[in-house]
């Protein structure tokens, strides 16, 4: 098995956010600020974000690299062996709250985590990689979909036929809202404890994904950045963002790992949108565009 190289995922990730920050940028016309920050556990960050934009009502798009000696319970529920090791986590997390109603919000993330062998031990590092990607539209447009699940699509075939089946899968069981028996959006892909084929293999598919947001997002963007909207539009949106708040801090092992592991809250918690809403038991009156959301809420084959 090829041994672990912390220095190259490092490398890879910093680049991945530059390169996505830089795409952004220049769509948006708006620089993203950045903010670094030290984590007193050990290890630390660069957020960088948007706030009040006016093609990003907000955007994240943060690295970390943080490390520590006990591992959270988040961690160690699902890996009980990693119980008392050494640790490292990073990744680029990302989360895009566009202002237009007709731009889906899109998250996107790539991590590696590593538990180091005791030493003397004889033992391996245990590491694995998770990452993943997915859509969330307030007004769907089908060709927006398919393109979105197409380049997943494209970018993991090069690694394995059958990953996008099994990643998509993952997504639609993963982003499901259980007390609402809705899907979170319309998908994308999700994988997480990826270790089996070794460091080089593993890292490699990483990459792809990673790779695959700008391309899979941002046609997106340029189609629907300029279609009118009104109150209408964006108190629905508001409604909906609602959702993503609840997902975020009911479901999310990424938020409640963070938070469990003494992570930085405000770079956390960027995720969420700048605005949502909560209305009782309101349903949208049949036939409108905003009743359509409710057909696309539940997985479904997009080829």
């Amino acid at each position: 098995m090829s041994s672990v190289n912390l220095a190259a995922v490092e490398t890879y990730l910093l680049g991945l956010q530059q390169n996505i920050v830089s795409a952004l940028e220049v769509a948006g016309n708006q620089s993203f600020l950045r903010d670094e920050w030290i984590r007193t556990e050990g290890g630390g960050g660069i957020s960088r974000l948007i706030e009040g934009g006016d093609l990003f009502e907000r955007a994240g798009v943060l690295f970390s690299h943080v490390k520590g000696k006990t591992l959270p319970p988040s961690a160690t529920a699902h890996r009980p062996e990693v119980a008392g090791r050494v640790w490292e986590a990073m990744g680029v997390s990302m989360v895009l709250h566009p202002r237009n109603p007709y731009i889906p919000t899109t998250h996107m993330n790539v991590r590696m985590f590593v538990a180091q062998a005791p030493l003397g031990s004889g033992q391996e590092d245990i590491f694995w990689f998770g990452g993943g990607m997915d859509l969330t539209p307030y007004y769907v447009f089908e060709e927006d979909a398919r393109h979105f699940h197409q380049t997943n699509k494209d970018a993991l075939a090069s690694h394995s036929p059958t990953a996008y089946a099994e990643y998509k899968k993952w997504c639609d069981e993963y982003f499901f809202l259980k007390h609402r028996n809705e899907t979170r959006g319309v998908g994308g892909i999700f994988f997480d404890d990826l270790s089996a084929n070794g460091f080089d293999a593993s890292f490699a598919l990483m990459r792809s994904v990673g790779d695959a947001f700008l391309p899979a997002y941002m046609p997106i963007v340029e189609n629907r950045r300029n279609l009118p909207y009104g109150d209408r539009e964006r108190d629905f949106q508001a409604y909906r963002r609602g959702r993503y708040v609840e997902f975020n801090l009911v479901f999310d092992r990424g938020t409640l790992f963070g938070l469990q592991s003494g992570g930085r809250t405000e770079s956390i918690l960027l995720s969420m949108p700048p605005m949502a809403a909560w209305r009782y038991n309101w349903q949208a009156d049949a036939g409108t565009p905003e009743a359509a959301l409710e057909q696309y809420l539940k997985p479904r084959d997009w080829f």
